[in-house]
């Protein structure tokens, strides 16, 4: 006689607590675009939100303390002269912010400690390049200055932001169509893109070459998102030919066959997957769901284990992700979220129960010294000069803790 055996896990039991509503960010005018993106970027500092704005786009930073109900007149971010789609703070520096826009431009802003207290409207520096809107811009994981923004243009360029410059290109002849989205792996050697031609891409930018590639790894015809996981595999979500949404694993040395795939439900909603290398778990928000799911990533088949589900009331119209330094980890937090609802921004805390919590160090948690182009510990460097003062000023190194 057999016995059915659960497979023992220590996130078997991770649940979602919403915040209290004296902790969430009311009164926010959250944008209406029509766009893919998180619509949210936090850090252990700010919180910031790509708002409505007339006569231009804009977005709101907010120190992490600043709860409650928002100033209609609160100062924003507001040089762009077009919607923005997306914005990504910096890994190296919290006080620093690049933003995308429909005005073809990339912006990168120095918030003050503290947050705003008048309108910015100049920007550190401007990067130009782009002959249509920037939907994407990601940082170097381990370069210092170094950012990648991609546009309805089909190209993706890589900008050295202390000369202003762009230091590669990556042209339509690599994405004859739109990208859906571009992931740096941890090391910043590769990275993974997915396009509107129903390819996902792996790519080493610094050669402009294509390591490897899959044709259609999903089905359906609505956008496929792609992201970097652990031990040399990617994370997909797409749908199927029957428009169900799906979640597929791969190894990047053998595409032919997912490792996994999964199908989900029936919702139009893209999902955007949030992946975390400490534990291994990667959370799946969808546009327009009320839920979160999250699934564990092992080294043995069948490689994608279904964790649980976070559930809600009310729907998501995006979402942003908290670095670990930013966690309470004498909480047992092991992710947070800050959930997007039209008027109101919403932190979920993800959290393990324990019966006793003993101290242990997190790999994502260390603040090493950052290191400059130059310094990078890759086999061949980065093809531009070494970085320079940021036009306008500098930007002030992280403190680290």
């Amino acid at each position: 006689m057999s016995r059915q055996v659960v497979r023992s896990s220590k996130f078997r039991h991770v649940f979602g607590q919403p915040a209290k509503a004296d902790q969430c960010y009311e009164d926010v005018r959250v944008s209406q675009t029509t766009w893919d993106s998180g619509f949210c970027a936090v850090n252990p500092k700010f919180v910031a939100l790509i708002c409505e704005a007339s006569g231009g786009g804009a977005f709101l930073v907010l120190p992490l303390s600043k709860t409650g109900r928002v100033d209609k007149n609160a100062p924003m971010v507001c040089g762009h002269t077009a919607p923005v789609l997306d914005i990504a703070w910096c890994p190296h520096n919290d006080n620093v912010i690049a933003s995308g826009s429909e005005d073809c431009t990339v912006m990168v802003w120095e918030i003050p400690d503290g947050g705003l207290t008048l309108p910015l409207r100049e920007p550190v520096v401007t990067l130009e390049g782009h002959t249509k809107r920037v939907g994407i811009v990601a940082w170097h994981p381990t370069a210092q200055n170094v950012l990648l923004s991609a546009g309805c243009d089909n190209v993706i360029l890589v900008w050295d932001v202390g000369t202003g410059a762009a230091v590669l290109t990556l042209g339509s002849d690599v994405h004859p169509d739109t990208i859906y989205s571009v992931d740096w792996s941890r090391d910043g050697a590769l990275i993974c893109t997915s396009c509107r031609d129903k390819r996902v891409r792996i790519i080493e930018p610094r050669k402009g070459t294509i390591v490897a590639e899959k044709d259609r790894p999903h089905e359906g015809t609505r956008p496929v998102r792609a992201v970097f996981v652990s031990d040399g595999k990617i994370l997909t979500t797409g749908f199927s030919r029957m428009s169900e949404r799906q979640v597929a694993l791969w190894d990047t040395k053998h595409l032919e066959e997912p490792l996994s795939l999964q199908e989900l439900d029936t919702s139009s909603g893209v999902l955007l997957p949030f992946f975390d290398p400490d534990t291994n778990i990667v959370y799946l928000c969808g546009k327009g769901d009320s839920s979160i799911r999250y699934f564990e990533i092992t080294s043995e088949a069948p490689f994608l284990h279904y964790l649980s589900m976070f559930s809600s009331k009310e729907s998501q119209r995006g979402m942003g992700y908290m670095p670990k330094r930013g966690l309470e980890v004498n909480k047992c937090e092991i992710a947070r979220f800050y959930k997007l609802h039209e008027r109101r921004c919403e932190p979920i805390a993800m959290t393990v129960p324990r019966k006793v919590m003993l101290p242990r160090p997190s790999p994502g948690s260390r603040r090493d010294r950052v290191l400059a182009r130059h310094e990078h510990p890759l086999n061949q460097p980065w093809p531009c000069p070494t970085v320079g003062p940021v036009p306008g000023g500098p930007v002030p190194a992280h403190r680290g803790t």
